[in-house]
């Protein structure tokens, strides 16, 4: 019988279809499971060179409408015995009416989802990466954004919200078209998904739903005696910086979830 723990790790997606015989192989899909958190990053195909765009400041209007078109989530994965559930307790599109539920069975070395609200199935594949560590946490930032951070073997993902939700019933797409002003429609793309790899340099970001983070160090470091982290971050003006948070949940061991590196930015380290 699956269970949270049975599919913990690095999953990748390589189809998802309707039943009116839509399908989608090319949207890049990462989901990444802790204990019980995860997070979920998906970038459609065909994406545009950002390298001219190295800051929030800098995303003019066509950059903002690609930006707007990703998905992403993080939360808790929950199982009552017959179906799992994706709780979105962060989403980088606005809320959906639709509960994310569906059922999980294996064929062969393919991981099945079956939706439950909503009719699909999407087929995932894990590598052979390792799955420990295994650590996550939940995470309140000094100015009151949610995060949520998922480390598995030598992956992890990060997750960072906006200043304030979304409104309900629109596409970010939509949302974005619709600011009356660029500054206002990158205010709804200030949200960070990213992807890296833990390495002897760093936590390197690998994707994100922001493009000049790729490349970064996360770096993320104890603050507060154990109660916190520190994590670099990006200014909206391009400055490096970095972010205070307290730990809302721990999941795991929290050195699993510390940049041991030597290359660790001295600013973080104190």
């Amino acid at each position: 019988m699956l269970s949270v723990a049975i599919v913990r790790g690095l999953w990748q997606r390589s189809l998802i279809a309707w039943p009116d015989g839509r399908r989608d192989t090319a949207t890049a899909v990462c989901w990444l499971q802790g204990p019980s958190l995860y997070i979920d990053l998906r970038q459609p195909a065909g994406r545009p060179d950002f390298g001219g765009y190295s800051c929030l400041d800098d995303l003019d209007r066509p950059a903002l409408a690609w930006l707007a078109a990703q998905e992403g989530f993080a939360g808790e994965l929950l199982f009552d015995g017959g179906h799992f559930e994706w709780r979105r307790d962060l989403d980088l599109q606005p809320t959906s009416p639709y509960s994310d539920v569906g059922k999980l069975w294996f064929e062969g070395d393919v991981l099945v989802e079956e939706g439950r609200d909503i009719p699909y199935i999407e087929h995932w594949h894990r590598g052979p990466e390792a799955t420990q560590p295994a650590a996550a946490a939940r995470l309140a930032g000094a100015d009151g954004r949610p995060g949520t951070i998922v480390r598995s073997g030598d992956h992890f993902m990060f997750a960072r919200g906006r200043d304030a939700a979304l409104p309900a019933g629109e596409t970010l797409a939509e949302l974005v078209a619709a600011a009356p002003t660029p500054a206002a429609a990158r205010a709804l793309i200030d949200m960070e998904i990213s992807f890296g790899a833990v390495t002897d340099e760093g936590w390197i970001i690998t994707r994100s739903s922001l493009p000049w983070r790729e490349g970064c160090n996360l770096a993320p470091v104890t603050a507060q005696g154990g109660a916190g982290l520190l994590t670099g971050e990006t200014a909206a003006d391009g400055r490096p910086t970095h972010r205070r948070w307290s730990i809302q949940a721990l999941q795991g061991v929290l050195t699993d979830l510390v940049d041991f590196s030597a290359l660790r930015p001295t600013a973080l380290a104190r």
